[in-house]
């Protein structure tokens, strides 16, 4: 299956998204505070026109005279600067005719109300109308009335601080959507190291559509798989020990009672092998469950592997071979492991013969099912009630004595279903028309 990475988009959209702001607010905002901080100050602008007023009723009053004077007070009071007075024609209504370097300045006139660009060298030159007669006062700027800008301190607020804050808030994110997640995940994984096979992660990180989400659903099945495997083999442990503690004591009572070695010899040989068979099926219930080996599959004839397991059944039981039916259709052929498939269907043969009645059959029948093979093996024992078809599969679980049978640890159907499911099949139970029936469901070839 592809491998998507819903995290990673996640992030590079989350970072790519931080740094366009960044960079469209320092161009946005720069301009904006640049622009605004170009234009004079109401304090400036109202000195001005100012001048302005008092060079109007200079030469309102006493004409060119006036306005000579008044170019006079100016250079004393705004040393170093520039001042003419201009009529319409850009003519001086001075007394001193204007230089070609003079005249120059007023092609480059701005108004008072406008932006003064930083980008222009030296000291611009504005033009304040007269209210009353035609004319203007031309004046160079004071330096004091120069707009500060886009100062220096705005820089580093605009390109600074901000953009580290936005990275603070990126940082964040990320933390909240990976960190803390992996950190919980830590804390359950100890959780579950300490001996907390119950530790879980949280429904808000199992059920997230991304990597994170994986990895919380995997350690949830991974702790489940273990919970289980653990509860099982403690289980088992505690049956075993139950167990083995019938034919122990039985032994104990035939030693301490047994007048003839014969007899006792006997006992101990059917107390002992007894004992065997539990052991080794428990031991092989046990490596099934927990080591999960990867088995090699083949094409195996179904009708011949049922013959020779009723061969030995009949030879074991001393049933008549008519008595154990196949029924299967032609070429039913399935994919699995020989030794496997031959064990889980013997286990499940036995438990049948078991439990069947006197001069009872069992059937084998089988159908495909889509790309497979749905085959049931069905004795006539009369079925057992629905709540224990779950937990025959169980180990150690004997059935009611409403069917007949005889002993046995039960241990066989659960190493029939662990041998199954390793070939990727299914095993099942449920009452048939004359007993309790198997149902299997294997690979096709």
């Amino acid at each position: 299956m592809t491998r998507r990475y819903p995290l990673f988009w996640r992030l590079a959209v989350q970072l790519l998204g931080v740094c366009i702001l960044i960079a469209w607010g320092a161009w946005y905002w720069s301009g904006i505070i640049e622009q605004r901080s170009a234009y004079l100050s109401p304090a400036a602008q109202q000195q001005l026109h100012a001048y302005a007023d008092e060079a109007e009723q200079a030469w309102l009053q006493s004409g060119a005279d006036g306005v000579e004077r008044w170019v006079e007070q100016m250079a004393v009071r705004e040393p170093g600067i520039w001042v003419a007075v201009i009529g319409s024609s850009l003519e001086s209504l001075g007394r001193q005719p204007f230089t070609a370097e003079e005249f120059s300045h007023l092609r480059r006139l701005r108004i008072v109300d406008g932006p003064m660009s930083q980008r222009v060298r030296g000291l611009p030159y504005l033009g304040i109308p007269f209210v009353q007669a035609p004319g203007q006062v031309v004046i160079q700027l004071p330096r004091r009335f120069v707009p500060e800008g886009f100062t220096w301190s705005m820089q580093v607020l605009l390109h600074g601080v901000v953009p580290a804050i936005l990275a603070l808030l990126l940082c964040l994110l990320i933390y909240r959507q990976i960190i803390a997640p992996l950190g919980y995940l830590l804390d359950q994984v100890n959780a579950l190291g300490g001996d907390n096979l119950a530790a879980r992660v949280s429904p808000k990180l199992s059920q997230r559509q991304d990597e994170l989400g994986r990895l919380g659903r995997a350690f949830d099945h991974m702790a489940e798989r273990l919970d289980k495997t653990v509860s099982r083999q403690r289980q088992l442990l505690r049956d075993v020990s139950h167990e083995l503690r019938t034919p122990l004591s039985r032994l104990r009572v035939a030693g301490e009672c047994a007048t003839d070695v014969s007899e006792l010899r006997l006992r101990l040989e059917r107390e002992v092998e007894s004992m065997q068979v539990l052991v080794d099926g428990t031991l092989e219930l046990v490596w099934l469950d927990t080591e999960r080996p990867q088995l090699d599959l083949q094409s195996i004839d179904v009708a011949a592997l049922w013959g020779v397991l009723c061969e030995d059944a009949c030879f074991e039981s001393g049933w008549d071979a008519s008595r154990l039916r196949c029924q299967l259709p032609e070429n039913c052929q399935v994919r699995g492991h020989l030794n496997s498939l031959a064990q889980a269907l013997e286990n499940i043969l036995r438990n049948a013969i078991r439990y069947s009645p006197a001069q009872g059959c069992v059937y084998l029948r089988g159908q495909r099912d889509a790309d497979g093979w749905l085959l049931h093996i069905e004795d006539e024992g009369g079925g057992i009630a629905d709540s224990e078809l779950e937990t025959i599969f169980q180990p150690f679980t004997r059935l009611s004595a409403a069917r007949p049978g005889g002993e046995g640890f039960g241990l066989g159907l659960a190493i029939a279903r662990s041998a199954v499911r390793l070939q990727g099949g299914e095993l099942w139970a449920d009452n048939g028309d004359t007993g309790l029936r198997l149902w299997l469901r294997l690979q096709s070839v």
